[in-house]
């Protein structure tokens, strides 16, 4: 098995910390490049809303801004030592986003956390990374966050 490629999907939350550690020991292991993605999720996209372009503009730049300060300051001790990585921000519907950069980037994993959303949560939100695993042009490694209760 032949891995050069990683993509660590994040949306910040305690699920995406839980499943750091296995992309970067993947990625150490395989001596792989390591993309760190956030996907800036696009509300009119996602609804087929109007809203006035300048605004949402700028606040999507505001989020974006935030995003990439956010990946630069995250998981600094996780990296320590780890040279190849790139820190990217996407912004669309999140699994699509991510299902597309694989494909363009000829990724040869994908890892992420998981949420376990159950009843009328996962009714309302769905699931990304049930969407990723589905429509992903690569294998996909879901690390569920475990219960400690």
């Amino acid at each position: 098995m032949d891995i050069k490629k990683i993509i660590f999907a994040t949306d910040f939350s305690e699920g995406s910390s839980h499943a750091l550690p296995y992309a970067v020991d993947l990625a150490k292991k395989y001596g792989a490049r390591l993309y760190l993605v956030h996907v800036v999720y696009d509300v009119a996209k996602a609804a087929g809303w109007y809203v006035p372009h300048i605004s949402m503009d700028e606040m999507y730049t505001d989020i974006e801004k935030s995003a990439k300060a956010e990946l630069e300051k995250s998981f600094i001790d996780e990296m320590r030592g780890f040279k190849e990585i790139d820190r990217v921000v996407l912004k669309g519907i999140p699994y699509e986003e991510l299902c597309r950069f694989a494909g363009e980037n000829k990724a040869d994993m994908i890892v992420l956390g998981t949420h376990g959303r159950k009843g009328i949560d996962r009714m309302l939100f769905g699931s990304t990374a049930e969407q990723v695993v589905r429509n992903a042009p690569c294998p996909v490694l879901s690390v569920r966050l475990t219960n400690t209760k």
